[in-house]
């Protein structure tokens, strides 16, 4: 019922920016969490950023300085902003939405993940 349907991946070279975007629909009643996860080949997936109710962020050391997330309530979405880009930074960025529909517990919902790579 909830859908998180992420854009904005690409090719980029080293130093460069991209802006993900994710944007939640359906019958989402409360948010309690968003953020980015990344799974490059072969590796296990990591968390990125995350932002919380009060807006709290959070950032892995590896992306500190660089990446920033932001939400927009109106829109139901939630950006990564992506900067000085390193070819590690490659992998596949999947938007998760911790919340709950109404009268529901809380749940994970994921997006299908969108496709980063960073050339040198």
């Amino acid at each position: 019922q909830v859908q998180l349907v992420e854009s904005g991946g690409g090719l980029v070279q080293a130093g460069g920016s991209l802006r993900l975007s994710c944007a939640a629909s359906g019958s989402i009643f409360r948010i309690n969490a968003m953020g980015w996860y990344r799974q490059a080949p072969g590796k296990q997936r990591e968390v990125v950023a995350s932002i919380n109710i009060d807006s709290i962020k959070n950032y892995s050391d590896s992306v500190k300085g660089r990446f920033t997330i932001s939400r927009d309530n109106a829109k139901n979405t939630v950006y990564l902003q992506m900067n000085s880009l390193k070819p590690e930074d490659t992998a596949v960025y999947y938007c998760v939405l911790r919340g709950s529909e109404y009268q529901k517990m809380v749940n994970d919902y994921w997006g299908q993940g969108t496709q980063v790579t960073v050339s040198s």
